[in-house]
């Protein structure tokens, strides 16, 4: 057993390794789910073969010594220099392949059921959402906003809250189901989106913004004008850059489903969002791949609702809730 256990933890940090330099793509959600089928094997293990066969060994060493000891007593030796209580710790002792598998598996369970259906840290990784969040926010997504859901598979078993215009939302990117996305839901099922000469209108209401101060980006450092945006009661600041044009060059735009329901043009995108599905911008609006490229977010999708960042090393005054 304790090759085979070698032999995973090897495998694993192969595949860590691998994943870390970008040789091949993760899905830590699967890695944690079979983390947890392996140490709870080693668990059960543990509790219902491993350890009876060590408590068994050592109750049998304590009686022969207790039996080897009334049998030198009734020979009138009563003193006994061997103790057996050494020995006796090291038989109950757990060999480390069992220390690091059945050991840690009421914590990795822990940790995939909180992250599957409670709570789930993401990093930001890009600039797509400044100014409302910056690369390097430690946020957390909660998991059972939109519903529970089965981990892996993703698919929904208990309905809650349907997803809202304004609603900061974590989904499976659609162009590569692997890699997690963060965007503003714009457009819910039935809306029309027009984004054209970089004003938001749903169904045909103009969205209303407010001019602030200009934002100073400090990784591009460079200014870009600020608005505030008031989307279906949702009040969030956005940026935009005067110096990008408002269409969208069709070398960028993927082939993605229900396509036909949207209109390209030198002014931006109208867009009709089908059934089951929603329309995500990134609040730096000119600085965003988002569904004026790859198209609508299925319902399927979704991973959950961003509503915190809980640490930025950076700028501890990052911390704090967000809209």
């Amino acid at each position: 057993m304790s090759f085979i256990t070698g032999a995973l933890y090897a495998a694993l940090v192969v595949y860590l390794g691998g994943w870390y330099v970008g040789q091949w793509q993760g899905n830590f959600s699967l890695l944690l789910f079979l983390l947890t089928l392996v140490t709870l094997a080693y668990w059960l293990a543990e509790r219902y073969k491993f350890r009876p066969a060590r408590e068994a060994a050592a109750s049998a060493l304590v009686a022969q010594d207790e039996a080897r000891r009334a049998q030198l007593a009734s020979q009138g030796i009563a003193q006994v220099d061997s103790n057996v209580s050494e020995a006796r710790n090291k038989l109950l002792a757990q060999p480390w392949w069992l220390d690091w598998t059945a050991g840690l598996f009421p914590v990795i369970c822990a940790v995939f059921l909180m992250r599957s259906f409670l709570f789930e840290p993401f990093k930001i990784p890009s600039g797509s959402m400044v100014p409302t969040l910056l690369v390097g926010d430690l946020i957390l997504v909660n998991k059972f906003h939109y519903g529970i859901r089965l981990p892996v598979i993703n698919k929904k078993i208990i309905p809650n809250h349907e997803p809202q215009r304004g609603d900061v939302m974590v989904f499976r990117y659609p162009v590569n189901p692997s890699l997690d996305y963060i965007k503003r839901v714009v457009g819910v099922p039935g809306d029309e989106i027009a984004y054209l000469n970089k004003k938001l209108t749903v169904n045909g209401k103009p969205i209303e913004s407010t001019a602030m101060a200009d934002f100073y980006d400090e990784d591009t450092m460079r200014y870009f004008m600020q608005y505030s945006e008031n989307l279906s009661g949702v009040s969030h600041r956005l940026l935009i850059d005067k110096n990008r044009p408002p269409y969208i060059p069709q070398q960028y735009v993927e082939d993605f489903a229900f396509k036909e329901n949207c209109r390209y043009s030198g002014e931006g995108v109208v867009c009709k969002v089908p059934a089951g599905h929603y329309f995500m911008m990134g609040d730096n609006r000119d600085n965003s791949q988002d569904s004026r490229f790859w198209g609508f977010v299925p319902d399927e999708n979704i991973v959950g609702k961003a509503f915190v960042i809980w640490m930025n090393f950076g700028n501890l005054k990052r911390l704090g809730f967000f809209q």
